[in-house]
């Protein structure tokens, strides 16, 4: 059994311009998207705090001022509520507020996830940490952070989430090549393959957007040459931890087969937004039998789409 430290610090990249959003993000992050009523970062941080994670790293861009707005406090929002007796709102906006301890670091150039992570580590230091990327929404009643934080310490290497997905759509994704693990519920990783033929992909587990990783990734990073489009890939610095022996070798893989929102397309993201609503407890009913009207009436869209 490794000796490693356990996570502690968590980094979320949220650098990216968003431009399949347009023009919704021009002015506003996507991460600040509502899912409902909560911004779709605000679940991610949820994630991390649910598994004993309070230090959360952004690593931000330009016109992302928004996000730490979201998790500051507004003292005048907070006075007018009280004021009024509205407890339910204040509990909500205060909740956001009490998350954890979030520092907020600039990318400058968008050079890559790999880059992203590599800004991470003066904050990070020598200690395993995880990396949720915020296009990726799970559901809380799934655990897989935590998961994959005991087999980071079982196994004293790196860890990537993967998500069984139909042979046909596997370019969409990274892929993993990977090798079962005798009495182990995880398995390991020989190779990672980015957005493969399906004829000729080693599997259909694709990997998502959750990685606990040991800190010698920070050392592959510095060596890693920029790839497709000039960006550093986390993937390439991986590959090189997968074939190492020793301190900080090898990669593992989690299999996820819980529920998992995309909000990295449009129509992903309404999907994600019409399943969490549909859950909840104070409309979800209601809009379950809406939505069977409205699909039993054959409405059409009332516009031309996009």
């Amino acid at each position: 059994m490794s000796t490693t430290s356990a996570v502690r610090k968590a980094v979320i990249p949220v650098a990216g311009l968003g431009t399949r959003f347009l023009p919704m993000t021009k002015a506003m992050p996507k991460e600040m998207l509502p899912v409902v009523d909560k911004p779709a970062i605000q679940y991610v941080v949820e994630e991390a705090v649910s598994v004993g994670i309070d230090d959360i790293l952004m690593i931000t861009g330009r016109n992302k001022r928004a996000l730490e707005d979201h998790f500051d406090r507004v003292p005048s929002l907070e006075a007018t509520l009280e004021e009024k007796g509205d407890a339910k709102k204040l509990a909500a906006i205060q909740e956001s507020n009490n998350l954890g301890d979030i520092h907020y670091v600039r990318q400058g150039d968008p050079k890559g996830l790999g880059h992203a992570v590599l800004c991470a580590e003066r904050h990070v230091g020598n200690e395993p940490f995880a990396v949720l990327l915020g296009d990726d929404l799970i559901d809380e009643r799934d655990p897989l952070l935590g998961e994959m934080i005991r087999v980071q310490k079982e196994t004293g290497g790196s860890v990537v989430a993967l998500m069984e997905v139909p042979q046909e759509t596997i370019s969409s994704y990274g892929c993993a090549d990977v090798t079962a693990v005798a009495g182990e519920d995880y398995v390991q990783i020989n190779g990672l393959v980015e957005k493969p033929d399906p004829a000729d992909a080693p599997s259909n587990l694709a990997i998502i957007g959750r990685y606990v990783l040991h800190p010698a990734v920070f050392e592959v990073l510095r060596e890693t040459a920029p790839g497709r489009g000039g960006e550093i890939q986390l993937t390439d610095a991986l590959q090189t931890l997968a074939r190492r022996e020793g301190e900080g070798g090898g990669v593992y893989g989690v299999v996820f087969r819980g529920r998992r929102y995309d909000t990295g397309d449009k129509l992903s993201y309404l999907k994600a937004v019409v399943t969490l609503a549909c859950g909840r407890d104070d409309f979800g009913s209601d809009l379950r039998t809406w939505l069977k009207d409205f699909v039993a009436d054959g409405a059409e869209a009332p516009v031309t789409e996009r």
